[in-house]
């Protein structure tokens, strides 16, 4: 599993954490800092930042990828069009948590979110109003 990480880095307990969820190993961690220009329009800051990234064509659609969203609602929902237009699906994302009562604070990884398994329920519903 690769994991594209745009967020905090990862620390080696989350990741231990992740490797438990998934039931694979991690291949490799891409840490891709996110600081969008909130007085510069977006989606040329999204095109920098997909450039960055090493995948090319069907690597894209074949690789295991995970994604750790960054923290900017705008930014994640830019991100996770543009991944889904070159994944071919959207990718599972990382929610991670608060640990109640770390000082200092500590986070942990609560659940990953299927996010094509929620497309495809939704999908559904909207079917099964159709009829």
């Amino acid at each position: 599993m690769m994991i594209l990480n745009f967020s905090h880095p990862l620390t080696e307990q989350q990741l231990e954490q992740i490797r438990t969820l998934v039931s694979e190993p991690i291949e490799r961690v891409l840490i891709f800092p996110v600081h969008f220009d909130n007085s510069l329009p977006f989606l040329p800051q999204l095109e920098a930042l997909m450039q960055k990234i090493p995948f090319q064509g069907d690597e894209w659609q074949n690789l295991s990828i995970l994604v750790n969203p960054p923290s900017l609602n705008f930014i994640t929902a830019l991100l996770l069009a543009e991944l889904h237009g070159r994944m071919g699906y959207f990718p599972p994302i990382l929610r991670l948590r608060p640990v109640e009562g770390a000082l200092p604070p500590r986070y942990e990884v609560a659940e990953i979110l299927n996010l094509q398994q929620v497309r495809e329920a939704a999908r559904k519903t909207r079917y099964e109003a159709n009829k």
